[in-house]
């Protein structure tokens, strides 16, 4: 508990608190001060959203155009009439990559067939087996971890120019058992041996990918033009957008639309400005980056990796880091189970793992405001707002949008005045006052316009998904109008996968026990068109902080 002797520490869980506690103290007690409260948030969160949906579109804009210039280079790959143009286009895409490519795959009772398909994508790649170096990350605390690492090593020799297996150990002082520790152990281990191999660190390029990713070749090709573009490659994290279609259309409509909000907003997040935007899930560095930084954070409040590696690398290079969209997809599975409450209740379990990054809010907080800094005041208030807004809006807004004007409605204008008063009418500010009257009236029209710019970002997504799934992933199947009576379950999908676990989480900080590795169960279709399921594992042991 010695944490919470930092202030830091006591924003996470009083602010989803006290947006509770303000629901029916506000109108009985405070009334002026909660209606002004209300309309400013509600206020900043539309504008807010509103600037989401323009980033959104910008993002969906240059994701297109990478894939149609991809694709136009395949063409004339095939075509030998070529242009000028053409030709410098190939020059570009054909020329050998500079960096070697260390992909991290780590897992945890995956399903062999799950990793297969995944490495299988790798294995295609043009430079797979002279400039790749695949490290599967195990866990020794799986049973049979080695046998099945190297019948993966065995199945694709020759296909990679190194395989490399690392098993991390569960009985390491001080680490929170998950991925980031195993990336952190797998990243210290894998880039050592291919130094020994005589690989330079300087040409190391390390990937973090999930054990379902499916990264395609553009996506290295983008990134080697990333860093050959930069000034500062090894100051440089690149992060792609994430895309759920591998199994969409197996799983429940709620965990669907959960997955497609997910997905839009970290393509949002890439277009924000001065390269401060934070990966999800899969993204690359330097191994020089890596080392300058310490690698990976192992403790229980560096559960949300690709967030807090960020964040370190950030605060720890005195503000030197920056993040290079790369538009190029990387499409995940949805989690999915038999049956459909099972799925939901999964869906729920990963959305309680992804929210225990809410920890990141007082890293954030205690780095920003430590003396000295390089850092620019602005930049600082600026990486601590994107960490608030990921964390604390999804914390509150569930409860105000919904429940606010509602309750307010109910505790000052009750069914039975005479009855269930419990504001005398001469203390109700929207009565005597012109003023709060108005205010409360602009309250309730601002609350209708709240969700038009998630509508605004449906749409551009619903065009965005066809176009990937049909030009880049060359799908026969993909989203039609049909599917649009998804977005009925939005808002009970919004209130169960993103407002009670991340409330859930913020509370949470205030304790001093935290559960561990837990993975999430996935069904998919193998190569022979099989149901494979990869088992749900969760770990639950517990440990004092």
């Amino acid at each position: 508990m010695s944490r919470l002797w930092s202030p830091a520490e006591w924003v996470a869980p009083l602010v989803p608190i006290a947006s509770l506690a303000i629901l029916p103290l506000g109108p009985l007690f405070f009334p002026r001060t909660y209606l002004i409260v209300l309309f400013t948030y509600f206020i900043l969160f539309l504008y807010t959203q509103i600037n989401h949906v323009r980033k959104f579109w910008l993002t969906s804009r240059k994701i297109k155009a990478t894939i149609r210039k991809w694709n136009r280079r395949l063409n004339n790959k095939k075509d030998d009439s070529t242009t000028l143009d053409d030709v410098e286009e190939k020059l570009q895409y054909y020329e050998d990559p500079h960096y070697y490519h260390a992909f991290i795959l780590p897992n945890y009772c995956e399903h062999e067939d799950l990793l297969k398909d995944t490495i299988d994508r790798l294995a295609s790649h043009s430079f797979a087996q002279s400039h790749y170096a695949l490290i599967l990350a195990m866990e020794e605390s799986e049973h049979g971890w080695e046998e099945k690492a190297r019948r993966l090593q065995s199945y694709y020799s020759g296909k990679f120019n190194q395989i490399i297996i690392t098993a991390h150990p569960s009985d390491i002082p001080g680490e929170s058992r998950g991925k980031g520790s195993n990336v952190a152990y797998a990243a210290r281990q894998g880039c050592s041996q291919l130094v020994k191999l005589g690989i330079d660190p300087h040409r190391i390029i390390i990937t973090v990918s999930d054990s379902d990713s499916a990264i395609p070749e553009l996506y290295i090709r983008e990134v080697e033009e990333a860093l050959a573009k930069s000034e500062d490659p090894y100051h440089l994290v690149c992060a792609p957008p994430i895309f759920f279609s591998r199994n969409c259309f197996d799983v429940p409509a709620a965990v669907r639309v959960t997955d497609i909000t997910w997905s839009a907003m970290v393509m949002s997040n890439l277009s924000n400005s001065r390269g401060m935007c934070i990966p999800c899930s899969n993204y690359s560095l330097s191994m020089v980056l890596a080392d300058e930084v310490g690698y990976w954070d192992t403790d229980a409040d560096a559960v949300g990796e690709d967030m807090h590696m960020w964040l370190k690398c950030f605060w720890k290079t005195q503000g030197q880091v920056r993040t290079a969209p790369i538009y190029v997809p990387i499409n995940l599975t949805n989690v999915q189970t038999s049956s459909y409450f099972s799925n939901v209740s999964a869906r729920f379990v990963q959305a309680k793992r992804h929210y225990n990054g809410v920890a990141d809010v007082a890293y954030t907080l205690r780095n920003a405001f430590k003396s000295p800094s390089a850092i620019s005041f602005y930049e600082r208030l600026k990486v601590c707002f994107i960490i608030l807004e990921a964390h604390m809006v999804p914390a509150t807004s569930g409860w105000l949008m919904f429940a606010a004007v509602p309750i307010m409605q109910f505790l000052l204008f009750p069914p039975f005045p005479s009855i269930m008063a419990l504001v005398p009418p001469q203390q109700n500010p929207i009565l005597t006052s012109d003023f709060y009257a108005h205010l409360w009236k602009a309250i309730k029209l601002v609350t209708l316009c709240l969700p038009l710019p998630l509508f605004g970002t449906l749409a551009v997504y619903e065009q965005l998904h066809r176009t990937i799934d049909r030009e880049f992933l060359h799908k026969s199947k993909s989203r039609t109008l049909s599917h649009l009576i998804d977005y009925i379950n939005l808002p009970i999908a919004a209130w169960l996968f993103m407002t009670l676990p991340s409330t859930l989480a913020c509370v949470k900080r205030l304790l001093d026990r935290q559960e561990k590795y837990i993975t999430s169960e996935k069904l998919f279709r193998n190569n022979s068109g099989l149901i494979v399921e990869s088992a749900a594992t969760a770990d639950q042991h517990i440990v004092d902080q």
